[in-house]
Formats: C-alpha cells, sequence, structure tokens
C-alpha cells in the first residue's frame, strides 16, 4: 500500500458528516403513519429510541454514514495487514538467504 492509498481513505472517511449506529425498524403502523425506533448496542446493553418520522431521513443517512466508515476502515486495515504480511515473507525470504550463504560448520585446523 502507498501513502497515496491511505490519504484516500482518510479523504473519503473525512467526508462522512454523520454517523449512527443501529437499526432502524417500523415499530408498528398508527392512524398517521409508521412509528420508528433505532435500536442498538451501547455498553454492553440492548438501547432503543424512538424516533420522529420527520427524521427518518436523517437517521437513515447517519445510518449509511456508519455503515461506510465501518467499510472504508475495514479496507484500511487490510491493506495494512496485506503490506505487513508481504514485509515479513520479504524478510523470512532475506534470512533463509543468508542462513544457506553461512554453512554453520567450524572450520578444521590445520594439522588435525
Amino acid at each position: 500500500m502507498k501513502t497515496g492509498d491511505a490519504t484516500q481513505f482518510l479523504k473519503r472517511i473525512l467526508k462522512i458528516k454523520r454517523m449512527e449506529r443501529g437499526k432502524l425498524t417500523v415499530m408498528r403502523q398508527g392512524p398517521s403513519g409508521p412509528y420508528y425506533k433505532l435500536q442498538c448496542w451501547e455498553n454492553g446493553r440492548n438501547f432503543s429510541r424512538y424516533i420522529h418520522r420527520d427524521q427518518v431521513p436523517a437517521v437513515e443517512e447517519a445510518l449509511e454514514g456508519y455503515r461506510l466508515f465501518r467499510q472504508l476502515t475495514d479496507q484500511y486495515a487490510q491493506s495494512i495487514i496485506d503490506r505487513t504480511r508481504a514485509e515479513l515473507a520479504g524478510e523470512s525470504k532475506k534470512r533463509r538467504r543468508l542462513s544457506r550463504n553461512r554453512s554453520g560448520r567450524r572450520k578444521r585446523k590445520p594439522g588435525k
């Protein structure tokens, strides 16, 4: 991974303006329309929040922002992992070449 690749991930992450965790669901249909709730896990507990139907588009946008954030950070992490593994594989090949050049045997002293 090049430095430019990392910069691209960071630029895309910085463009995310809203984030929210959880799942937005319709609780039930009322006479004036659906009633919504947002559920997520916080501090090891299930947390529910009621969402007014006027706020639904903004909450959906925030949920999409968090989904994109997670996707980008996962991709960034995988690219770093791939680079690390490639570097480690290159180092182990160098070590094998060096160990083959050194036989590890002691030279015999003349006369013995």
